[in-house]
């Protein structure tokens, strides 16, 4: 056995030493084929110092001695590091999205996340603004303020356990569906059903709470904004929720303004609520839509109130006001523990009118009347001051109570407005496009005065008409009005005389299409009056280059002759015609129309006053302004008007009678204005499918008129400043 382990020792020595010899072969042969260059590093596997061997190839280069060959090789390398450009260029990439990021947190949203971090422990509070009052030109408030109570969530605060927030959903439900019980009663109710095997559903309410909720991420900006539940909730529930609210996280309760609006009658003392014509210019107010939200600003809230329609839309920045802001520190219930701020609100400025409200009823009154009788229902009659442009009156029948839109108006309730062939909602005094008929006629008589065409003594013969080729233009009245002169043309409107001066006969030449075109445009035909008013149309002047590209037909004598009469393509609004009247009236200075003349503090101080704005003025010389005039007051003492004679002032005017329609009766228009010296007053009145001017619009401005200068018979007249002699 010792032998045995003796020849295995001897064995195991014998084979130890060979390999120790060769591998000390293998170093040596290995030097010596890197004496040729000593410092290159053949490819192989080194021990670097207690890392782990790995593997190196060619592309790394030497940078250390060898030591001495007895000992292991130890081998220090260098990169190449261009190879690492790549990966710079994502690093550097990387480490500027990291920069960025923090200067958006910290510098950029740093108060918003700063008032997050807050309300952990502040809660604020809206201090809601008073929306300003809207006034008649005799301070008669049109408008008042009422309680609107407006329950809406915060995502972000409601109980994040889905148990937890159904009932909560389920509790307000229960009030706002029920009957102001509360959830205690309603439970019992429940509980004793079910005894009776009467199994109550969840109410509609709280479906779509849990919807609206669904679509929200927590932690988004979304889930902080306020969520709109419901409004115009009654008083009771109202109470009930306040009473909730310290059990409700996540759920608030706001007082909000809902507008009511009035009818200060002048025949009554009281103020009363109902449909009338004010309901066009007033407009309304109602719930903010995302789009209003995104345009009007970041002082508006999702649960926010705004004008829609009328004055209540164009002057929304101005009535509105500015909310204040109370900060309230709060403990771990959100009860409140102390105000730590408090900035208060800044009422909206109230608009006085400049809408006589006497007027404005008189004349409702007066049309619904002459409407009823000839079975009729739309017309629009608009007063103006022609010394200032300031709208007295603006009637648009029918109408709608604006109340139904203010306090929430119901889908079957909407339908009938929308279906009513008659377009209540539809403002036609701003918004309706009509031909003019012949109450374009004093325009173009002071064109062709201004351009030389004609003077106050050129005449033309009226023997019925004029026929061009196979074509014949015809005259109102049959067998035509004999010599005519301008005065007599405007006063009995003879057609036969406006041809001429429109489009020329035999070797007469007229103003032409482009002179027709020029004096519509200067009068305000084809814009915007600029009313504070939103929706008001531009009307349309048409031209022998619109004609050509959109009907493909070149523009013939006939277009001119229709033009000149106020047929044909030429359409205009009512305001538009009230508008030129008042220009006729004063002289030939186009004013601006408006209706807010002024603007009062909470108190009823006058913060400003808006001043008339003059669009054009001069719009021809005096003299050719007096000849039109007079033909226009010819109109009244001789012409289609003669009723006009026995108001108690002189008056001056032009009827009209607009054809639109094969298969309809044409449209009934009356312009004019009074006292004719000084002029107070300047009127447009337009009855839809009325036939005749003289027959049904001047009855209506007869009586308007006499009953304003009756009415206002002690007032002072206007200052003469104005005024044309």
């Amino acid at each position: 056995m010792i032998l045995r382990g003796i020849k295995i020792k001897i064995k195991e020595d014998m084979k130890r030493d060979f390999f120790k010899i060769s591998r000390k072969k293998q170093r040596i042969e290995s030097l010596n084929e890197r004496r040729e260059d000593p410092f290159l590093v053949q490819e192989g596997k080194y021990d670097f110092r207690g890392l782990k061997d790995s593997f190196y190839y060619a592309d790394w280069t030497e940078s250390s001695f060898l030591s001495d060959p007895g000992q292991k090789e130890i081998v220090s390398r260098s990169f190449d590091f261009r190879r690492l450009r790549p990966l710079s260029a994502i690093f550097i990439f990387f480490i500027t999205l990291v920069l960025f990021r923090v200067f958006w947190l910290q510098i950029i949203k740093h108060d918003y996340y700063l008032s997050l971090s807050e309300d952990n422990r502040l809660r604020a509070e809206i201090i809601e603004a008073q929306r300003g009052i809207i006034y008649t030109n005799d301070m008669k408030p049109l408008v008042r303020n009422k309680a609107n109570f407006v329950l809406y969530l915060k995502p972000m605060e409601l109980p994040r356990d889905e148990l937890l927030r159904d009932n909560l959903f389920r509790e307000i439900s229960s009030v706002l569906d029920g009957d102001g019980e509360g959830s205690e009663k309603q439970n019992e109710k429940e509980n004793s059903r079910l005894g009776s095997l009467e199994i109550i559903g969840d109410k509609e309410s709280f479906y779509k709470l849990k919807e609206a909720v669904s679509g929200i991420r927590l932690g988004s900006l979304e889930s902080y904004q306020p969520l709109f539940v419901a409004d115009n909730i009654d008083y009771d529930k109202a109470m009930l929720i306040a009473i909730k609210l310290h059990d409700w996280p996540g759920v608030f309760l706001s007082n909000k303004i809902r507008r009511e609006y009035l009818s200060p009658l002048a025949t009554s003392s009281p103020l009363i609520l109902g449909e009338d014509s004010l309901s066009h210019i007033l407009g309304y107010t109602g719930k903010i839509s995302p789009a209003d939200l995104e345009n009007l600003g970041p002082e508006y809230q999702t649960i926010d109130y705004i004008g829609k329609m009328g004055i209540e839309y164009s002057w929304e920045k101005e009535l509105k006001g500015l909310p204040g802001k109370k900060n309230i520190e709060v403990d771990a219930l959100g009860r409140q523990k102390k105000i730590i701020n408090e900035v208060p609100a800044f009422d909206g400025y109230n608009l006085q009118l400049s809408i006589d409200s006497a007027l404005q009823e008189k004349i409702e009154e007066v049309a619904k009347a002459y409407l009823e009788k000839a079975n009729l229902h739309r017309a629009s009659i608009i007063a103006i001051n022609p010394n200032n442009g300031e709208i007295m009156a603006m009637v648009s029948l029918p109408a709608y109570n604006n109340n139904l839109f203010a306090k929430g108006i119901s889908q079957e309730e909407y339908s009938d407005l929308l279906n009513n062939p008659d377009r209540p909602l539809f403002n036609r005094s701003i918004s309706g496009e009509f031909p003019s008929g012949s109450t374009i006629k004093p325009v173009f008589a002071a064109g062709a005065l201004q351009e030389g065409v004609i003077n106050e003594n050129t005449s033309f013969l009226s023997n019925g008409g004029l026929r061009i080729g196979e074509w014949f233009f015809p005259d109102w009245k049959a067998g035509g009005h004999g010599q005519t002169n301008v005065r007599k043309a405007i006063a009995w409107s003879v057609n036969t005389f406006f041809y001429y001066i429109g489009g020329g006969y035999g070797d007469f030449r007229g103003l032409g299409i482009d002179g027709l075109v020029k004096y519509a445009k200067l009068f305000g035909l084809g814009q915007i009056t600029g009313v504070d008013l939103p929706g008001e149309r531009s009307g349309f002047v048409p031209t022998a280059e619109w004609k050509q590209e959109i009907k493909g037909e070149p523009w013939y004598i006939g277009d001119t002759y229709h033009f000149s009469i106020g047929q044909g393509d030429l359409i205009v609004t009512p305001l538009q015609v009230a508008n030129y009247t008042a220009a006729l009236a004063n002289g030939g200075t186009l004013y601006q129309p408006h209706l807010v003349s002024r603007l009062l503090d909470s108190g009823n101080s006058l913060v400003k006053e808006i001043k008339p704005k003059i669009i054009a003025s001069n719009l021809v010389d005096q003299d050719k302004m007096k000849i039109v005039r007079e033909g226009m007051r010819e109109t009244v003492t001789a012409g289609s008007a003669r009723s006009l004679s026995i108001l108690p002032v002189s008056a001056a005017g032009k009827t009209g009678t607009a054809q639109w329609s094969t298969k309809k009766e044409p449209h009934a228009w009356f312009i004019g204005f009074a006292p004719y010296d000084q002029p107070k007053i300047a009127l447009a009145v337009l009855v839809e499918e009325g036939v005749e001017g003289s027959a049904i619009a001047v009855p209506i401005a007869k009586d308007v008129l006499n009953w304003y200068f009756s009415f206002n018979a002690n007032q002072p007249t206007a200052s003469s400043s104005n005024i044309i002699n």
